[in-house]
């Protein structure tokens, strides 16, 4: 199958394709997908700008109607498009279809949100001048998503940028184009203003970086890596152009002596390994009171260990493999690092043959690890985990802390006081009590600290502050006649 990008409203061939291989079977291609070039991008920037004042102009229940329309047809198709996902990317079945529906959900979220743009209004300090306070659309936002939620994290930034009157350019992560262009094809056959939402596939490096420095582009949200992200602002500054981004992470889910320890291991096994370990919100680190150290090591190893890795496709996965060649060698680079650091490997981090020919790894656990080593430092992506084991719940909390990132952390307890204390002390943006690290909701804001996030928080009502800009009128009444 060869398929194209959505430019300036038009469904175009591009120069070269990349191949979709299926990473749990490499001999299923699902498909060629058509590379944007420099001029298409160029042309649907400029299409873009002039859709973007159409659409603003869309009355509120217009736009509800869009949003919603899109949303729904996601849910609806959440077992197809679920399929499809996890074929490409490697969840499990399961996965690929919550993350559908949860995308879907977000458009309907901001489908609600079009109806709830109010405004403010106060009185000068001046007479007889009123003041109006209203948020307008920031212009033409470039969308730039990773390929570990190929669907929900384009969709997290789309529906907002869309609720709020923007135009989008978005440029989906090379490796997952299947779910990229379904979602373009839902979103485009709706009501909506020639170029005012594109599809501009390419590489980094050409697409991207051209995207990035545009002068055309008045806001870019992405979600990648630290020095990817790092990239982006520096280029993004020589415009003055709006950045939200969301980066690394290394979460810390923290297991103290008065914790429910079967509690704990399940939500370690789902943090950890969820998703193949792929998640920015993963449990990287497991920060263990030594009082119920062993206990949990050895009900994690063992859980670990029964975890079924296999097709994405087939029941009864529990994990699929990596997404990519390049990413399994990255993860056994990381098991080798793990090791000459002095940490035991007690279970997993190998490549695993397979009936089919896939890049599958098992299930990994580091033991007697310090948050000094550099897999502990480092963000992995891989489904490997560290045991680092703490005497206090003072040293587990200067230990969730202690980390350049600040996404999410977790406490395992059931005391009320301590985890009041860990709610409010955690540095992270994101902090969970009995829960896992790794799930949030749509409606309420996400994103981190420190090198987990630059920006406006993502989700919810937060996102007007980012896809918005404030207009303040004076407007003066006047003397009555």
């Amino acid at each position: 199958m060869e398929t194209r990008n959505l430019i300036a409203g038009e469904w175009v061939a591009g120069q070269g394709d990349v191949e979709n291989v299926n990473p749990s079977d490499l001999s299923d291609i699902i498909g060629h997908y058509a590379q944007a070039t420099e001029i298409q991008l160029d042309d649907t920037l400029a299409a873009a700008r002039v859709a973007q004042a159409a659409w603003a102009a869309y009355l509120p229940e217009r736009k509800q109607a869009i949003l919603m329309a899109i949303g729904n047809e996601m849910m609806d198709r959440a077992e197809e498009l679920g399929t499809l996902l996890s074929r490409e990317e490697g969840k499990p079945l399961a996965e690929g279809k919550g993350e559908v529906y949860r995308a879907g959900q977000f458009f309907t979220y901001y489908a609600a949100e079009c109806l709830r743009q109010i405004g403010e209004n106060a009185d000068s300090v001046r007479a007889g001048v009123e003041i109006d306070v209203r948020r307008e659309p920031v212009g033409v936002v470039a969308v730039i998503s990773p390929w570990n939620f190929p669907t929900a994290t384009a969709s997290w930034k789309i529906a907002p940028a869309l609720c709020y009157g923007n135009a989008v350019v978005w440029k989906p992560a090379n490796i997952t184009p299947a779910s990229a262009v379904a979602l373009t094809e839902i979103i485009a056959k709706q009501d909506i203003p020639p170029g005012l939402f594109s599809l501009v596939m390419g590489s980094g490096g050409q697409i991207g970086q051209r995207l990035v420095e545009s002068p055309q582009i008045d806001a870019i949200s992405f979600t990648g890596s630290v020095p990817v992200g790092k990239g982006i602002a520096a280029a993004a500054i020589q415009n003055l152009t709006k950045v939200q981004m969301e980066m690394g992470s290394k979460n810390a889910l923290a297991v103290m002596d008065d914790a429910d320890i079967d509690l704990a291991v399940t939500l370690a096994l789902g943090g950890a390994f969820g998703g193949t370990g792929q998640k920015c919100t993963a449990s990287s680190r497991l920060i263990v009171h030594h009082a119920v150290h062993d206990e949990f090591v050895e009900k994690l190893v063992a859980g670990a260990k029964a975890m079924k890795v296999g097709h994405a496709l087939a029941e009864g996965t529990q994990m699929g493999p990596v997404v990519s060649d390049e990413q399994l060698r990255e993860n056994l680079a990381y098991v080798d690092l793990g090791k000459s650091e002095g940490a035991e490997l007690a279970c997993g981090g190998a490549q695993l043959e397979m009936p089919e020919q896939g890049y599958y790894m098992s299930p990994g656990v580091f033991l007697n690890t310090t948050n000094a080593m550099q897999i502990n430092r480092e963000e992995m992506f891989a489904p490997l985990t560290s045991v680092i084991c703490v005497g206090s719940y003072d040293e587990a909390l200067a230990t969730v802390n202690d980390t350049n990132f600040g996404l999410t952390s977790g406490i395992v307890t059931r005391d009320l006081a301590r985890a009041t204390h860990f709610r409010r002390n955690a540095r992270t943006g994101v902090v969970t009590v009995n829960l896992p690290t790794a799930g949030t909701d749509y409606h309420v804001p996400f994103g981190g600290r420190g090198d987990s996030s630059y920006g406006p928080r993502e989700q919810g009502k937060a996102a007007a502050e980012f896809y918005t800009t404030v207009k303040t009128a004076y407007i003066s009444a006047g003397t009555p006649s």
